[in-house]
């Protein structure tokens, strides 16, 4: 910072200037395969995908929706989509989860469930190499 009064206002004028970037946090998931830990940051996002392991079954599935405004609103419509995930443990029990499917819910769903630490690993392993998973899947 200068020493004048006049060359801190400058610097503090052309510092307020300064267009700054924000970086995404790269999408990251971290498994501990001994006790069966899931931790990821709020970047990862899954694609549709499904997944059978043994007994299990994991179904995340996309379905697109339009927005419309009111008439006369000058409002635009907009295209989204909706996720849901469908989880099923052997035959006749069935676990659903809401719309707007995220890992966290397909992890705590397969808890819920039963699976183990080496079922987890390996869903989240499959769900990496299907292309499903958008982050990196780190295994400690």
């Amino acid at each position: 910072m200068p020493a004048a009064q006049v060359e801190r206002a400058r610097f503090l004028a052309e510092l307020e200037q300064l267009d700054v970037v924000l970086i995404d946090e790269a999408p990251k998931v971290i498994v501990n395969s001994r006790t069966g830990s899931v931790v990821m940051n709020q970047s990862v996002r899954l694609d549709p995908v499904a997944v059978a392991h043994g007994s299990l079954t994991v179904k995340i599935t996309k379905e697109p929706v339009v927005s419309q405004p009111a008439p006369f609103s000058q409002g635009q419509t907009v295209a989204a989509s909706k996720s849901s995930v469908d989880v099923n443990i052997g035959s006749g029990s069935l676990g659903s989860l809401p719309a707007g499917a995220s890992l966290e819910e397909v992890v705590r769903a397969l808890n819920l469930l039963g699976a183990n630490a080496q079922d987890l690993v390996a869903i989240l392993q499959a769900i990496k190499a299907a292309g499903a998973l958008k982050a990196e899947l780190e295994l400690i």
